[in-house]
């Protein structure tokens, strides 16, 4: 996590400066800008989105293409000794999908974030501070974000808006001889003031619904079942008979309220069969223990 900060903190500081030369050089680029938003917003509304997958495949691809690199780990190593020869372990492999990943999204994110401010020191400190953040963090959104199951599509709604707000600022400094003869439009501008209103205003719908909606309420239902599940099955967790009962009773007032819920809003949950299948591994090692004890 720490190697995916710095990294991300280093190539996103050189997307900002690149950023800034080309807004000083050429007034165009929002409408470039803005069209990467629009697409990255339209993809967002699509099912199944494997951006994150891609940049992976594609970031581990070219790793093993160029390097030597073992099939196992050997601890936290980079390197390592393998029929005598010094090679990569695949701890370099994830680093590299973490590197693509953040090159890919940094296409969007920092289009996005020029569309409320053009101050490169204003754009550098936004970034630093929401990176060195990420790690205290991490733990608390990595949960929270399979609660909010429309975040995708408010992620969109900003999107969206941002690009649109991009290209309205392209048409108003229009340079282009073949938009108005190469004169600016003129068109509403939206001041930063209501893109601030827009982007709250969003994100907090998207939570709302995401919390009190009968397909929300099912999905933490059934992450709270999984968590218990998991728990019950780690024996590291804790091997007290006493602590283990409490949290199979939990699993099953999960279970019986999951249940007790419409069908088409429990399989709609992400990984729902896996969830179900560690749910079930939890039942039977409960059963073996019972006829041990007995």
């Amino acid at each position: 996590l720490l190697f995916g900060i710095v990294f991300a903190l280093i190539a996103r500081t050189l997307f900002i400066f690149l950023g800034v030369a080309l807004i000083n050089s050429f007034a165009w680029i929002f409408y470039v800008f803005g069209a990467i938003l629009l697409i990255t917003a339209g993809h967002l509304l699509k099912p199944n989105s494997h951006d994150q997958d891609e940049a992976d495949n594609i970031a581990i691809r070219v790793a093993r293409k160029f390097l030597r690199t073992s099939e196992h780990y050997d601890g936290d190593k980079l390197f390592t000794v393998e029929n005598g020869k010094r090679v990569l372990t695949p701890m370099l492999l994830v680093m590299a999908a973490i590197g693509g990943t953040d090159v890919l999204f940094a296409l969007d994110s920092i289009p996005a974030i020029f569309g409320l401010t053009q101050n490169a020191y204003v754009v550098f400190t936004a970034t630093a501070f929401s990176l060195m953040g990420l790690r205290q963090l991490f733990f608390l959104l990595d949960g929270l974000l399979d609660l909010l199951i429309y975040l995708s599509y408010g992620l969109a709604a900003i999107l969206a808006f941002i690009g649109v707000k991009l290209v309205l600022h392209a048409l108003h400094e229009n340079t282009l001889p073949f938009i108005n003869g190469g004169h600016h439009v003129e068109v509403f501008e939206i001041t930063t003031g209501l893109s601030l209103g827009v982007i709250i205003g969003v994100l907090a719908a998207t939570i709302v619904a995401s919390l009190v909606s009968p397909a929300g309420k099912a999905q933490t239902a059934i992450n709270n079942a999984r968590r218990h599940a998991e728990s019950y099955l780690d024996l590291e967790y804790t091997a007290d008979p006493a602590e283990r009962e409490r949290i199979y009773t939990n699993l099953l007032t999960e279970q019986q309220a999951i249940e007790a819920m419409d069908k088409k809003y429990r399989d709609k949950v992400k990984d729902v069969d896996a969830i179900r299948e560690k749910v079930r591994e939890a039942h039977r090692r409960h059963d073996e223990y019972l006829r041990t004890a007995g």
